[in-house]
């Protein structure tokens, strides 16, 4: 007995060690930012600071703790500002459907217009969060990815029990097609062929599919609380010409 609890002790002590020299690692990446106030210096992470400006970043796996930190600061900003909006920057393969359908509702629940940013990558539920911003605020960088499928998922046990699996995850599957029909403004029927596989795109095909609004190459010299004024295409960040007239003939009168 001595012996087997001294090798149980043996093999979890060094799963400890490099789980907390992970955390360290992680924590010793993430950048301090130092703003001076009337009080003195204070120091920020840079997602506290980003949060600030109603900035929330969606990097990496869509766990069920990257769900709630996420759904924390939606709560959180809703209650600082109803009308301002919120920007979701998305770096994300996907992850876990509850996970993700929890951002999702907690986005369709809250009252600000939410606008989805894809940098890298919007993949599986990274996508759904994506196609989920207010209309006419879904962009992706030029260089971005972005893919959707059906889920995936497995099973184990009685043949009763991995029957019942399989209906759930059919209707999960169905679920979230009707999301995508939703937000895409797409037929089921288009969707659901998309999905059967594995479907990456451009940012470009999938503006055309209805996923974003816009692809930016520069951010606008205007922005304005719903987003860049855009047609819809590759915006350069150069002011119309026509706008300018019309701020200046304003401002004269």
């Amino acid at each position: 007995m001595l012996k087997t609890a001294v090798s149980r002790i043996l093999q979890i002590k060094p799963v400890q060690c490099v789980s907390r020299a992970n955390s360290v690692r992680n924590i010793n990446l993430i950048p301090m930012v130092v703003e001076q106030t009337g009080r003195g210096e204070r120091a920020y992470d840079i997602f506290s600071r980003l949060l600030k400006e109603r900035i929330i970043c969606l990097m990496g796996n869509i766990t069920d703790d990257i769900s709630s930190t996420v759904v924390a600061q939606l709560l959180f900003l809703q209650s600082e500002n109803v009308n301002k909006p919120i920007h979701l920057y998305i770096n994300s393969p996907g992850g876990v459907v509850t996970a993700g359908l929890a951002i999702y509702d907690t986005m369709q629940y809250v009252k600000p217009p939410i606008a989805t940013w894809c940098v890298g990558q919007a993949c599986s539920m990274g996508s759904l969060l994506l196609a989920a911003g207010a209309p006419g605020m879904r962009y992706s960088l030029p260089n971005a990815r972005i893919m959707i499928h059906q889920p995936s998922g497995g099973a184990q046990g009685q043949a009763t029990d991995i029957l019942i699996h399989a209906e759930e995850i059919i209707k999960i599957k169905r679920q979230l097609t009707n999301i995508y029909v939703k937000h895409a403004k797409n037929t089921y029927e288009e969707m659901c062929g998309r999905m059967e596989r594995d479907h990456f795109m451009t940012p470009e095909e999938a503006k055309v599919l209805g996923i974003i609004d816009h692809v930016l190459e520069h951010p606008p010299e205007t922005v304005s609380e719903t987003g860049p004024a855009s047609d819809g295409g590759v915006t350069s960040g150069k002011a119309v010409p026509e706008e300018c007239e019309k701020k200046r003939s304003k401002q004269a009168a």
